[in-house]
């Protein structure tokens, strides 16, 4: 079964801590919690090095939730023909799920059904077939804890598996799980689909995760994203899901996933100021 969904707000952690040390995490639950969030993405790279303890103890402090994102990475990749390489990925699939449902949280987003990267070649049938296996294995592992996966669309250099909403809507067919929803993505919506609404109004209520991210990663508004024609599509499919607020600086340095997603511009500094206003563009409007 689905697992109910609520229109909630969230950040993502990058936008005030790159690690998750005791420091890191009371900073970034802090952080969103003053900037007024309903709950905090968690980027679950290596879920072993969770302090599940001490996370629970700050978002009760702070009187927040969480969800929490990863994606994978050659070593862990769903999609591999070898065997072990997968196994690997099902593994960590599996403890960012535990996590997760320790930490109280219903959401487990991202690139979850590959690698994070630039491929060098379109996937194969057999690499396709393997991803969508892994997907369900993992629906399947997260039902039993009360948790949806929402696999992200994401953009070329970034997965050869689908890169728009409609390509992921038949991913999520193959599939065939129904805690498994789209996540869509603004910021990769802004460079490979057609418009900002079509990917939206197909995906109805198989929209289970939202991420609102600006053209160029920085301030809402100062970029070349249409979130006038997304958020007109939100509400025309009266979308009740969590939207994360999503923003990468070199301000902010994660040392794995900021190489990755080539965070190489400082397109802000303070924090606080970039979140707050965040969530009043977002509000204003949806």
């Amino acid at each position: 079964m689905a697992f109910p969904k609520r229109l909630e707000y969230g950040g993502h952690a990058l936008v005030w801590s790159g690690d998750w040390s005791e420091a890191g995490a009371r900073k970034a639950i802090a952080g969103a919690a003053r900037a007024g969030y309903d709950y905090i993405e968690i980027a679950l790279l290596d879920p072993w090095q969770i302090d599940v303890a001490l996370t629970k103890d700050l978002l009760q402090e702070y009187n927040l939730r969480a969800h929490a994102s990863l994606g994978l990475s050659a070593t862990t990749d769903v999609t591999s023909t070898d065997p072990a390489i997968v196994a690997k990925g099902d593994e960590l699939l599996r403890k960012a799920t535990d996590v997760l449902y320790a930490l109280g949280g219903s959401e487990l987003c991202g690139v979850i059904y590959c690698a994070l990267g630039k491929y060098p070649g379109p996937a194969s049938r057999e690499n396709r077939a393997n991803s969508v296996a892994a997907m369900q294995r993992l629906a399947d592992y997260a039902a039993d804890k009360g948790i949806n996966i929402d696999l992200e669309v994401v953009n070329r250099y970034e997965t050869n598996i689908m890169n728009t909403g409609l390509e992921g809507l038949a991913f999520l067919d193959e599939v065939d799980r129904p805690n498994a929803f789209l996540h869509l993505d603004t910021y990769h919506m802004n460079i490979e689909e057609d418009g900002m609404a079509k990917s939206v109004l197909a995906a109805g209520d198989r929209l289970g995760y939202v991420h609102i991210g600006e053209s160029h990663r920085g301030y809402l508004g100062t970029g070349n994203v249409d979130f006038a024609s997304f958020f007109n599509a939100l509400k025309q499919i009266n979308y009740r899901g969590p939207i994360t607020f999503e923003s990468f600086s070199s301000e902010i340095v994660d040392p794995k996933l900021s190489n990755t997603l080539c965070v190489w511009r400082n397109l802000w500094h303070d924090s606080d100021d970039l979140a707050g206003k965040a969530l009043d563009f977002i509000k204003q409007r949806y």
